[in-house]
């Protein structure tokens, strides 16, 4: 089963092949994003990569969390689901 990460404070500069190539030590890589302003096509500073298996999404936290990528301490999490913006208003 497939993991996805959050991959963040990325060099603005960084394509999604070079993202791809960061987490392929650690394994297979299934999709790798930087994502893009979807006005002026520039990126946002953070992006995704999904692992083929769980164990090298863990392992990807564990390793490259912290590790420099083009100058940039990457910061690498288990994403979590977005929150729908009525959620945190339907508590209240």
């Amino acid at each position: 089963m497939s993991v996805r990460l959050f991959v963040g404070n990325l060099n603005f500069a960084l394509a999604d092949e070079e993202l791809r190539d960061a987490f392929l030590e650690i394994g297979p890589v299934e999709r790798a994003e930087v994502v893009r302003d979807r006005f002026d096509g520039r990126s946002r500073g953070f992006g995704f990569v999904e692992m083929v298996n769980d164990s090298d999404g863990e392992r990807a936290v564990e390793g490259l969390n912290g590790r420099e990528l083009m100058g940039r301490p990457m910061r690498v999490e288990i994403a979590t689901s977005r929150r729908s913006p009525s959620a945190g208003r339907a508590a209240a």
